[in-house]
């Protein structure tokens, strides 16, 4: 779960009794995403979520780029992102 302002937003993998009725079709190449900013340490929070089987790609950041990101994916193929301002 995550604070979305007054919002929860969840990540939830559905049943395996419904995996066969999840419309393929709706994974999409997208470059919209939901981006969470977070205070939590990415590199401690990216492992807690990987330990719940939560698919998240490698913590990148760039010169000059503000942040340290992470990109993850949803079961139904949504990205979303996990953003986390460096210290200066």
């Amino acid at each position: 779960m995550f604070k979305a302002g007054q919002c929860d937003l969840g990540l939830r993998k559905t049943g395996s009794e419904y995996a066969d009725k999840i419309d393929r079709c709706l994974q999409k190449e997208s470059n919209t995403k939901i981006v969470f900013d977070i205070d939590t340490d990415i590199y401690f929070l990216r492992e807690q979520l990987t330990g719940k089987n939560v698919s998240l790609r490698e913590i990148k950041t760039w010169d000059g780029f503000d942040y340290i990101i992470c990109d993850g994916e949803d079961p139904e193929g949504n990205v979303f992102q996990l953003r986390q301002r460096k210290n200066n």
